[in-house]
């Protein structure tokens, strides 16, 4: 501690200020009278003495050091996982609290062995110096104490001449009054030179030994004793046997010193020289960056990584770079987190660390099409505010909405689909579908609040492709909104609170524990209903995904996701346990789109392999709050007064609010249900009123093709008109009347319009007409191309039995 600190404390106290003050009054007033007394000479020489005095007193900058540190980089447990250089070029390290005491003997038995008893100048060895430097007839000899040596290079440097030493000799007699003997040490070997741009023996310990001057072996101690000495004696293939002298003779003067005994002696002459300079840069070197990058520290930053992990998963993502580089595929970035606190474990910016196919950059910073990453954020949104329950049925047919027309990947329809086997098959009709019914500034307003950042321009921009990779995200945010939803249910699962602390973006730091600050307003993520999420996420034996599958642990259950991006440029998995949150982005980062490049295929199987490295995981547990509905056995809706049958599941309060399934319906039948009837053709007591499973034509049309229990509604008894509203067939496309535009083929060719309608009856012939001009009949499948001018038009289609459906449609270009 600095010796003036005590005084400068003292200080605060006013009474102690007004001694002081009344003190030195009597001090001063005693010199003047002195002074006064004296002869002109005299009073020279005292005003002379005083003012030098007072020169040598603050001589001391303050700082002594101010220099730029290197970023420095450590795990959890301090392991070193990299290094940059400093400002100004230079490798130095931040400095510590300590020396070791391995480097403590050998750097005083080699540089200063009276260190422990001179004021700061050691007399003997000044005389010693001269007595040589006279011999010699040139300096020699310097006769600088380590003290002297801290002022030396705290000056920069300065060129040696006899002015330049006596100015280090007084201001290390300064020195030694303000710091303590360890404090000048520590001063030393935080900032001599050890050879090329190393400064510090923390950062030369690195450098050659790969490891910290904690755990350095006598030998390595006393190499880096003997380098500040002649820093240039560590050249690689240049003087070695010279530094190697040196370093030997300092080991025996430490035996013959009693320090070390005669084995540690031998052993430590027995090791061999460092070679070439090691790069300090063992692992996440995209983190070290990122850490030079948003924080300026002069001190370590000790991350949260785990080192052995990250050096597995460094390893596998190069495994797996290896095999997609085969496609053209060269970049991934893959970060493993707690999920309970946030704390980053691995972090993997890319592939490798060059400048070859963009590997330098970290991808997991970057902001890439989210693919289908967002759909479980909707998913659960509509669950919290009872507008969906897991198992309803969700259209999945072909739609136009404003000139947008979206598809499923697969180019597949199922017609009608359950909202959680939607949301595993990462299917995009019904999602958007549900964007539409939700409200897309309602539904950005959600992901801002939960910290995704990227979403700087109006709904109106996104639309609806907001929802299948419309818009950009980061796999740190995206990843880090994952863990956050299940954190909130973690936390509720404990103590059924929400806190303040829920909603947080991923760390790399340790953030020190704080008493934890219960919400006062609604949380953000509800509980049961992130539950019902999850669990929708976990399906195992998802449709088309078993041979990625069996690459993952069948006894852990994971809720996961994945994504792919227009044009195939971007794969994504994000996966969550009550353990751990992983995320895996894979491309080009030039955004090149590779032929077969998907979440599913390429994502997911790192994403498993990752979860495979890591310790055995447990499930979320069913938070309070969640209770029985009674829901359609067949349409997942809320039971309705027409349903059947049914079924019991759980939810939460506001999904008593949602729709009454609206699928069931009473239909009038004939007796032998073989034919559908009304009061036009038959009297009520002759009708049998039966709960039918109705689905509209359009959905219907694909559902029946993948449901064998669906049961078609019985035709109308011959002679018997259907009623407007039971009308056998509708459009596919377009569904609502409005624009449409002109397609263009690849080469920018005009290409035909394709209306496409669905009918109950598969063996329906149907004629089409267009602004009353017969185009032509279809069977089975009912498509019909239209290439007709621009303007005002009507399409209208008939079946055999006279029902007739028409749609008034604008074409534009």
């Amino acid at each position: 501690m600095d010796k003036l600190g005590l005084l400068i404390s003292r200080c605060k106290d006013s009474a102690f200020v007004r001694g002081c003050s009344r003190c030195l009054a009597k001090i001063f007033g005693w010199i003047r009278s002195k002074i006064e007394r004296m002869g002109w000479k005299k009073r020279i020489a005292w005003c002379s003495f005083i003012v030098l005095f007072i020169l040598w007193f603050f001589s001391l900058p303050n700082p002594l050091f101010a220099p730029s540190y290197s970023t420095v980089v450590t795990d959890a447990n301090g392991t070193l996982l990299g290094a940059r250089l400093a400002a100004d070029g230079q490798w130095r390290f931040p400095v510590s609290d300590s020396v070791p005491y391995k480097m403590e003997r050998c750097i005083v038995m080699f540089e200063d062995q009276y260190f422990w008893m001179h004021p700061g100048v050691n007399p003997v060895s000044v005389v010693r110096a001269i007595r040589q430097n006279l011999t010699a007839g040139h300096v020699v000899s310097g006769g600088s104490t380590l003290t002297m040596q801290v002022i030396r290079s705290c000056r920069g440097h300065q060129v040696r001449s006899f002015t330049e030493k006596f100015i280090e000799m007084s201001m290390a007699l300064r020195l030694e009054l303000t710091y303590s003997k360890s404090e000048i040490l520590k001063l030393y070997l935080d900032n001599a030179p050890f050879g090329g741009n190393t400064v510090g023996v923390r950062s030369a310990s690195w450098r050659y030994f790969g490891r910290s001057c904690d755990n350095l072996s006598w030998g390595e101690s006393a190499l880096l004793a003997v380098l500040p000495n002649a820093p240039s004696l560590i050249h690689p293939g240049k003087n070695r046997q010279l530094l190697l002298e040196k370093r030997n003779r300092l080991l025996k003067k430490l035996k013959e010193e009693g320090v070390i005994d005669e084995e540690t002696c031998e052993l430590a002459i027995s090791e061999p020289l460092p070679g070439s300079p090691q790069s300090l840069q063992f692992a996440a070197p995209h983190l070290v960056d990122r850490m030079r990058a948003t924080r300026k520290s002069d001190k370590v930053i000790r991350s949260t990584v785990d080192y052995t992990l990250q050096k597995s998963v460094e390893g596998m993502v190069t495994h797996f770079k290896s095999i997609y580089a085969q496609n053209q595929v060269q970049n991934m970035a893959v970060i493993v987190a707690e999920t309970r606190t946030g704390n980053v474990l691995a972090y993997c910016g890319n592939a490798e660390y060059n400048q070859e196919d963009n590997n330098h950059v970290d991808v997991i910073m970057a902001n890439r099409s989210t693919g289908s990453t967002l759909k479980p954020f909707l998913f659960n949104a509509m669950i919290e505010d009872g507008e969906l329950l897991p198992d309803m049925l969700q259209p999945d047919i072909p739609i136009q909405i404003a000139g947008y027309r979206p598809n499923n990947y697969e180019r597949k329809f199922d017609g009608a689909v359950p909202a959680n086997e939607a949301l595993a098959r990462s299917l995009n009709i019904p999602a958007v579908l549900q964007l539409r019914e939700y409200g897309i500034p309602r539904f950005m307003d959600y992901l801002k609040r939960m910290g995704i950042t990227s979403l700087n321009y109006s709904a109106e921009h996104y639309g609806l492709t907001l929802i299948l990779g419309g818009a950009e995200g980061s796999l740190w945010e995206i990843t880090g909104a994952y863990a956050s939803m299940a954190r909130t249910l973690l936390r509720y699962t404990d103590s059924q609170t929400y806190a303040e602390d829920d909603i947080h973006p991923l760390r790399l730091t340790e953030v020190p524990d704080e008493e934890v600050r219960l919400r006062k307003n609604p949380p953000l993520f509800q509980a049961q209903a992130v539950w019902q999420t999850v669990n929708a996420l976990k399906e195992v034996n998802r449709p088309g995904v078993a041979n990625y599958w069996r690459l993952f642990s069948s006894s852990r259950l994971v809720a996961w996701k994945t994504g792919t991006s227009f044009g195939n440029k971007d794969a994504w998995a994000i996966g969550v346990t009550p353990e751990y949150v992983v995320g895996v982005w894979i491309g080009n980062a030039d955004g090149e789109g590779r032929a077969g490049l998907t979440g599913i295929s390429y994502a997911a199987p790192v994403l498993f392999s990752v979860f495979n490295r890591l310790p055995a995981t447990t499930w979320f547990r069913e938070p309070a709050g969640m209770t029985e509905i009674e829901i359609c056995a067949q349409s997942g809706f809320r039971k309705g007064i027409n349903c059947p049958d049914s079924k019991v599941v759980k939810g939460y309060e506001p999904q008593f609010e949602t729709r009454a399934c609206p699928y069931h319906k009473i239909v009038h039948l004939t007796k032998d249900e073989q034919y559908r009837v009304n009061s036009s053709c038959l009297s009520v007591s002759e009708m049998a009123h039966v709960s039918w499973f109705v689905l509209p034509p359009s959905m219907e049309w694909y559902y029946k093709k993948h449901s064998a229990s669906y049961r078609e509604l019985p035709p109308f008894m011959p002679g018997c008109n259907p009623d407007e509203n039971t009308l056998p067939m509708e459009f596919i496309y377009p569904k609502e009347s409005g624009k449409l535009f002109i397609p263009r083929d690849i080469d920018g060719k005009r290409s035909e319009i394709i209306f496409e309608v669905a009918h109950r009856n598969k063996s329906a012939i149907l004629y089409w007409h267009l602004d009353n001009v017969y185009l032509g009949e279809t069977t089975e499948f009912h498509q019909m191309g239209v290439d007709a001018e621009l303007g005002v038009h009507v399409m209208t289609v008939a079946d055999g039995d006279g029902n007739m459906i028409t749609k008034k449609f604008e074409i534009v270009e």
